[in-house]
């Protein structure tokens, strides 16, 4: 027996994990057309036939509510109407020529920004078919500091697009999560002892008994506070499984394999993990509830329930 958590130092590391999500986006057919001939730097916006109105990026449907709309090409030039500045970069609001709306991108350089001057696009050397094949704005040559002109001198205007590119359908993104999870001292000493002494270990709890496994402040059933520490084996009983076949994002290893619940010796409640070293050819006629399974540790201990590489049969069939 051990002594509880209440005594335990809290000086212990965060686990650190990384969630990384791919997906695609769909732009549509307008936002579509706008990626697509940023390639030939060229930036497209949407005229509408009913109110004239000039927007940038181009859009589906107009503000006035009309979608009948015609792709333009506008000037890669405007004036800066507001900008702000970050630690890693300057965002500014600009107004191209002959548009009605502005456009929010990077300002490039390090300019001495000002409301009102002339700024102009600057292109990627290598188009790669997203909005970063048009980097930002730079201030325009010979018009950085020219704020007399009014719009109506604005040099340039929107004209219809006529040989466009295939509109971009998809955009592949990457949502990427940090997290830092506090282990606390629950958690914490499991793991700790994992790592150091390769051994694991759960919770009493002094009302029924039940020893918890991951161990735990509060016990499940009587809902008091849980006692002493309990040295649990690494040897069990399979309680069910899943044989995963399909892959899906965030696998660690190629299917097929085996997904089991498994009742640890000298623990009340299930940990679920990897069963290993079967022919998976045969394992769904003959592998079943009830068989006794045992705990392969990794050469190296990090401090997680990973230090278990899988788990494998006592009495293998093959």
């Amino acid at each position: 027996m051990f002594q509880s958590p209440a005594s335990q130092p809290l000086d212990l590391q965060p686990l650190t994990s990384t969630i990384s999500l791919p997906y695609r986006l769909t732009p549509g057919k307008a936002a579509g057309s706008f990626l697509a001939e940023l390639a030939s730097q060229r930036i497209v916006g949407t005229r509408c036939g009913k109110c004239g109105r000039v927007e940038v990026p181009a859009q589906d449907v107009c503000r006035c509510g009309d979608d009948e709309l015609e792709l333009v090409v506008v000037p890669a030039q405007g004036r800066l109407t507001s900008f702000t500045q970050t630690p890693s970069y300057t965002l500014g609001l600009i107004r191209l020529d002959g548009t009605d709306c502005d456009l929010l991108h990077r300002l490039v350089g390090d300019a001495d920004w000002q409301v009102g001057q002339r700024v102009a696009a600057t292109w990627a050397d290598s188009p790669k078919g997203d909005v970063m094949d048009l980097p930002g704005f730079r201030p325009a040559q010979g018009e950085a500091n020219d704020k007399d002109k009014d719009d109506g001198e604005a040099s340039g205007k929107p004209v219809r697009l006529v040989e466009s590119r295939p509109a971009i359908d998809t955009v592949p993104k990457t949502l990427t999560l940090e997290y830092r999870h506090a282990r606390g001292p629950y958690y914490g000493r499991l793991f700790d002892e994992m790592q150091s002494s390769g051994r694991i270990m759960g919770i009493r709890c002094p009302s029924c008994q039940s020893t918890l496994l991951p161990p735990r402040e509060v016990c499940d059933n009587c809902f008091v506070k849980t006692g002493t520490w309990v040295d649990i084996a690494d040897t069990g009983v399979l309680q069910a499984f899943s044989i995963i076949h399909l892959k899906f994002v965030g696998q660690t290893r190629e299917p097929p394999y085996v997904y089991a619940e498994i009742m640890l010796d000298g623990a009340s409640t299930k940990i679920i993990h990897v069963l290993d070293g079967l022919d998976m050819k045969t394992a769904s006629k003959w592998l079943k509830p009830g068989v006794r399974v045992k705990a392969v540790w990794k050469a190296e201990l990090k401090g997680s329930l990973s230090d278990i590489s899988h788990f494998e049969l006592i009495d293998a069939h093959g």
